[in-house]
């Protein structure tokens, strides 16, 4: 089992590192023609727009909204996987790759300086969910099952053997349980 990482901006180090814990075998994903080699997907956070027109420009784009193997998008990410994204005026942007039934509000948790880390829960388990420019899922449809709520909206939720999180689960020694839950789901593939 091999798991890819964006590599094109944002904290893919981080996710790499977070693999590692597990032993897990992982690549920086660049070209479009590295996605045929992996067995799943993080999308990192970062800045998505930047990443949107980077994977534009180097042909990652429509290869990755056909990728059917498990993907996991982070802050950034999950804007970037869904299938509306509004900012902070409410206006609609063209960047997703419509890979989850959601709109996202980009920002809307508040602006770097009100970034913040909050004790979240998943199956049962304390972790720090760190929140930084965090988007915020604001709709969802019917086939998209919330995993982690925070203050009653989603912030983790999983269509398919897709995930998406608001928050950043590579920032955290705590949260690693959210890669151990990605990578069970890239195995049972």
């Amino acid at each position: 089992m091999i798991i890819g990482i964006l590599a094109i901006q944002g904290d893919f180090i981080e996710h790499k590192k977070a693999l590692d814990t597990f032993g897990v075998d992982s690549v920086f994903v660049k070209y479009p023609e590295e996605l045929d080699a992996i067995d799943g997907l993080i999308i990192p956070g970062g800045e998505s727009t930047t990443i949107s027109k980077l994977a534009k420009k180097w042909g990652l784009f429509e290869k990755i909204k056909e990728f059917g193997k498990p993907i996991m998008g982070t802050c950034a990410g999950a804007i970037l996987m869904a299938s509306r994204v509004l900012n902070e005026f409410d206006q609609e942007e063209d960047i997703p790759f419509g890979l989850i039934d959601m709109t996202v509000k980009r920002n809307a948790f508040g602006r770097q300086i009100e970034s913040f880390e909050t004790k979240l829960n998943f199956n049962g388990k304390e972790f720090t969910g760190v929140f930084i420019r965090a988007p915020k899922i604001i709709k969802h449809g019917k086939e998209v099952e919330v995993l982690i709520k925070y203050q009653d909206s989603p912030v983790m939720v999983k269509q398919g053997n897709r995930l998406a999180l608001t928050f950043h689960p590579e920032l955290s020694p705590d949260s690693l349980l959210i890669h151990e839950y990605f990578i069970d789901l890239v195995k049972a593939k």
